[in-house]
Formats: structure tokens, C-alpha cells, sequence
């Protein structure tokens, strides 16, 4: 009945009765031919939306317009290295390499205009679709892959325009700007363009080292944008040098040591690049760690989003499953602790928020709590806190009448941890349940303690909002002072090669602030018992294995095992390329 009575209502039918029906049947019939199993999971798949980036739209924006103005840069370099001469004809010559540059140099600036517009309404609070911002990404992402190709491809135009050799001079700096030129912050020319304008333009025999000299100096002299021009120079125009994977990487770097939300989200992609283009080289391990505190760098508070601590868990696993046997592991494995000390905080805040501000207040919340708890002993047993969360645990069964599976974890809280101050408060509820009160285990009795912090160190750890972790602030190749001494010096020294038995310096030194110390409200046990409950600082660096004492921890500062003497660089040769 239901579909006669749709075919009564079938257009055309008022015309004819059986040919309107013959039409109505024969796009019925089209329509299942078109719509299969096989094709359903397409269908789906059209209907979803793409997945949002986690970052917010600021900061998307700035890393688009961070991208955009390096290929800017890059395709001027490139047009100013091309001598052929302009011809009176007006008409453009599709066959020239540098109308095919400067039409990229176009798109550039077209959607660098639009990202601009963007980033002024986001400023000015101006409502404006999100979804601009994916289309602006995609044709980010395929302007940068056709920038790259042109780059390489007109290459050898550039090298074919290079008649002769003269040897790189840096021209001398432009004299300090006045008033006007301070106050118009582009005003006056582009700084380290053209001061390196000659040596990016002009191709020649060994002109790749000269490049990557005074990239490394530029970069170490805080003109990061300068300095990645000149590694791109490498990258683009010089594609069989001994320099080129050193560039890549150095490129990463360089975001690294700038910092800043923008630079650290391009850094880990720069670094994740390199290590899809070279896995197994030796710095391969260094390089994941450097994604992983890219990452840990970008940490908040354990109160707030944890999706940058659940990146970084993830790196460092990763890292110690590829590479077992590296040399960093004794760093990457402290690394991962203090991220986990991290992510369990996180839970141990959301399941006392789910008992003291819910459960006791009759609004449920006591499976919630539950599962949290449970998360943090089955995860993260080397937990600081862990004494807290095995008596909540208890607690939370308690309440459900469940004796047994309480008693289990307060019998555990008196073996694992007997200085923890919830010792007398978990054997009065072992007597209240009937269940026997085991020994402590005399082994654990001499670890030490959580650390309270000062009441400064908590003030200016809500002020600073970062994660209390310890993260390197020199990258691979370059260190912010180390000059003679970094790898980018031995690879200098080398032609563009590390020795085997060369290491970058990784910094060990502990984390300068005191993690928070968040309190909590009493928990309220059965008979109308209240238990003051405070949570205690973790202290900071890597905390003693409490489940396996037996087992050495890494120390504080996560030193490794010894290592070959680094050799010292030789001095870089002055001759000319």
C-alpha cells in the first residue's frame, strides 16, 4: 500500500498514469544499479565531515601564513637568479621559467591575502566559516608540492645562466632604520634577502657549502626565516649535494629553537618529513625524540587539554619500540614518565571531580570516578599518587558493596606503600570489611617521598600554564651555544658527513618549576565518616620504580650510559668553493 500509493504521487502522473509509473520504476531501478554494498561505505564516508585540526584556527592560520611567506622568499631568490633579460614585448613567454615562478608568486600572494583577511577578522572577533580554513590548508599543501617541483625543475636554468664564478661576499648591513623605517616594520627592503640575494640567485661548484655555512650562522644568530631560506636554497637548487639531508634537518631545527606554538607545530611535521625521507638514518632516534618534546613543549597544566601529553606518550613509545637498543634510552624513558605523571594527574583531578563534586551530592559520578581510577592503576603504576588513588579505588567499592574487591586494594596500598599517610585509614576499613591486614614489604619502606612544593612554585605554575616536564631546547644539529662544537660543525668540517661515532648533546637538566599541588575535598566513607584527603606534589624528574624496587631507576636528570668522546671540529677551511 505505502508504495502505490508513492507511485500515485510520482511526478508525471496526472499526464499518464502507466507511463508516469514506467518513469518512476525506471529511476527506482537506476538508483539501486548505482547504490550497492560496495558503494555504501563511499556514501558514508561523503556525509562525514573531515576531521577538524586540534589546534586552534589562530593558530592554524599562523602556521599557513608561516609556510606561505618561506615559499614567497624562496620563488623571489629563484626570479632574481635568472639573468635572461626582459624583452620589449609585452606579451608574456609561456616558455620563460620565470613567468612560470612568477605566476606561483602570484597564488602565493593571493591566498596569503586571504589567510591575512582571516587572521584580521579572528583578531577584530569576527564571526567567519571554519571550513575556509580546511580549503585554505589543502590549497596550501598542493601550492607548496607545485612551488617545490617548479624550484627543482628551473634549477638548472639557474645553473646554465652562471657564466663564470666569483666567490660569495656578503654585502655589509644596511645602516639602522630611522623613526619612520622603525615605526613601518617592512619599510626598507627585506633584511636578509638581500644581503644574501647573490648567493642565492647565482649557482656554482660548491656554492652548496657556502649556503649552508651561513645558514647555520644565520640561524644561530636568531634569523630563523634567513636561515631556512638558505637551507631551502640547498634543498631546491642543489639536489645531488652532500648537504641536502643535513638541510632538511637543520630546516627542523631551526623551527625548534624559535619556539612558539606556530614554529614547535611546523617543527614536529618538519622533523616527521625528515624521517619519512631518511628512516634509517643514524639520527633517526633523535629526531622522534625531538617530535615527541615538540610536542611535551606545547603541554598544559594536567587540568586542562592533554592532547599534546597523549601525542607526546605515544612518540616516546614509538621511539622505544623502533628503537630498542638507542643510547637515548634512558632519557626517552624519563621523558614518557613525566608525561604519564601528567596524564595521570589528569585522571586522578577528573575521577575526584566525578566523587566530591557529583557522588556526594547524590548527582552520581561513582562509576565515573571508578573507571578513572582503575585507568590510573592498570597505565601508570609508578604513579607518585598512587597511594591516593588505590584508597579512592577501595572507597568507590565500598559504596557499591563490594568487599572484596575493596579490601584487595587497601591490602595493596599496606604492602606497596607503608609511609603513605593513608595507612591508618585503609587498615580501619580492612577491619570494618573483616579482611586481614598483610605486612608491609620492608624493601619499599626507604623510597622516598612526594616533595611538597613552596607556595611560589604553585603561584607561578598557574601563571606559566606549562606542563612541569623536561624538554631539550637545542636542536640536532645546532644548539643555541655551541658554535665549533655542534654536529652542523663536524658536518661542515666533514663535506656534509657525520662520523659513526659522532652524538648530538641531548640537555638532561631537570624542569625548574614544581608541579601543582591541587587540593580536594574530603572523601565521605560509609557510617558518615569524613577522611580529609590532599593531593601531594609530584617531585620533579622520574620517580623510583614503586612496584619493583629491585629495578634501578633512571636518575633525575636521565643521564645515558657513556658514550664515545664527541670529537672536537676542525676549523672550517677558508677557500673558496
Amino acid at each position: 500500500m505505502v508504495f502505490r500509493s508513492w507511485l500515485n504521487s510520482c511526478p508525471g502522473h496526472h499526464l499518464n498514469r502507466s507511463i508516469g509509473r514506467t518513469l518512476c520504476l525506471i529511476s527506482i531501478a537506476i538508483g539501486l544499479a548505482g547504490f550497492s554494498p560496495a558503494t555504501a561505505p563511499a556514501f558514508g564516508q561523503q556525509s562525514q565531515k573531515p576531521a577538524q585540526s586540534e589546534l586552534s584556527n589562530v593558530q592554524r592560520l599562523n602556521v599557513l601564513r608561516s609556510k606561505l611567506e618561506s615559499m614567497r622568499r624562496s620563488l623571489e631568490s629563484a626570479i632574481a637568479g635568472m639573468n635572461a633579460q626582459d624583452t620589449a614585448d609585452k606579451k608574456a613567454n609561456p616558455d620563460d621559467p620565470r613567468e612560470r615562478l612568477r605566476g606561483l608568486t602570484k597564488e602565493v600572494t593571493s591566498i596569503r591575502g586571504e589567510v591575512d583577511d582571516l587572521i584580521s577578522k579572528s583578531e577584530k572577533s569576527e564571526r567567519f566559516d571554519a571550513s575556509t580554513i580546511d580549503s585554505l590548508e589543502t590549497s596550501v599543501a598542493e601550492l607548496n608540492t607545485r612551488v617545490q617541483n617548479s624550484l627543482q625543475e628551473t634549477a638548472g636554468t639557474r645553473r646554465g645562466e652562471t657564466a663564470t664564478y666569483r666567490p660569495f661576499t656578503p654585502k655589509p648591513e644596511k645602516k639602522k632604520r630611522g623613526l619612520l623605517g622603525r615605526m613601518i616594520p617592512f619599510h626598507g627592503g627585506s633584511g636578509g634577502d638581500e644581503k644574501y640575494r647573490d648567493l642565492t640567485s647565482t649557482t656554482a661548484p660548491g656554492r652548496d657549502r657556502v649556503l649552508f655555512e651561513e645558514a647555520a650562522r644565520e640561524v644561530r644568530k636568531g634569523s630563523h626565516e634567513t636561515g631556512r631560506l638558505l637551507f631551502n636554497t640547498i634543498i631546491t637548487t642543489y639536489p645531488d649535494s652532500p648537504y641536502l639531508s643535513l638541510s632538511k634537518l637543520a630546516i627542523a631545527d631551526s623551527f625548534y629553537l624559535e619556539g612558539g606554538t606556530s614554529s614547535l607545530v611546523q617543527a614536529a611535521q618538519a622533523y616527521q618529513d625528515w624521517l619519512t625521507f631518511f628512516p634509517t638514518d643514524p639520527l633517526a632516534d633523535d629526531a622522534m625524540l625531538k617530535v615527541a618534546e615538540s610536542e611535551m613543549r606545547q603541554m598544559g597544566l594536567s587540568d586542562r587539554d592533554i592532547t599534546h601529553a597523549r601525542k607526546a606518550e605515544q612518540r616516546l613509545k614509538a621511539l622505544l619500540q623502533q628503537f630498542p637498543q638507542t643510547e637515548l634510552r634512558p632519557t626517552v624513558e624519563s621523558r614518557l614518565r613525566e608525561v604519564q605523571d601528567n596524564l595521570a594527574m589528569h585522571d586522578l583531578q577528573v575521577g575526584n571531580f566525578y566523587y566530591d563534586s557529583r557522588y556526594i551530592h547524590q548527582k552520581g559520578g561513582l562509576k565515573g570516578a571508578q573507571d578513572r581510577y582503575k585507568e590510573i592503576v592498570e597505565k601508570y603504576p609508578n604513579f607518585c599518587f598512587m597511594d591516593q588513588v588505590l584508597f579512592r579505588l577501595g572507597n568507590t567499592y565500598q559504596q557499591e558493596e563490594e568487599p572484596d574487591e575493596a579490601a584487595k586494594y587497601y591490602q595493596q596500598l599496606l604492602r606497596d606503600y607503608p609511609n603513605s599517610q593513608y595507612l591508618d585509614k585503609a587498615k580501619d576499613q580492612l577491619n570494618v570489611i573483616g579482611s586481614a591486614i598483610p605486612e608491609p614489604d620492608p624493601i619499599k619502606k626507604n623510597l622516598p617521598q612526594c616533595e611538597k612544593p613552596t607556595f611560589m612554585q604553585n603561584l607561578m605554575q598557574q601563571v606559566s600554564g606549562s606542563a612541569n616536564v623536561t624538554t631539550g631546547s637545542d636542536g640536532i644539529l645546532i644548539t643555541r651555544h655551541g658554535e665549533g662544537q655542534d654536529l652542523i660543525d663536524v658536518a661542515i668540517a666533514n663535506g656534509g658527513e657525520l662520523p659513526a661515532n659522532v652524538q648530538p648533546v641531548i640537555q638532561r637538566t631537570p624542569p625548574a618549576r614544581a608541579p601543582i599541588n591541587p587540593t580536594v575535598q574530603p572523601d565521605a566513607l560509609p557510617e558518615q565518616k569524613k577522611v580529609g584527603i590532599t593531593i601531594q606534589p609530584t617531585p620533579n624528574g622520574p620517580q623510583p620504580d614503586r612496584i619493583n624496587p629491585a629495578v634501578p631507576a633512571a636518575p633525575a636528570g636521565g643521564t645515558p650510559p657513556e658514550k664515545k668522546p664527541q670529537p672536537k671540529a676542525s676549523p672550517t677551511p677558508q677557500t673558496n668553493p
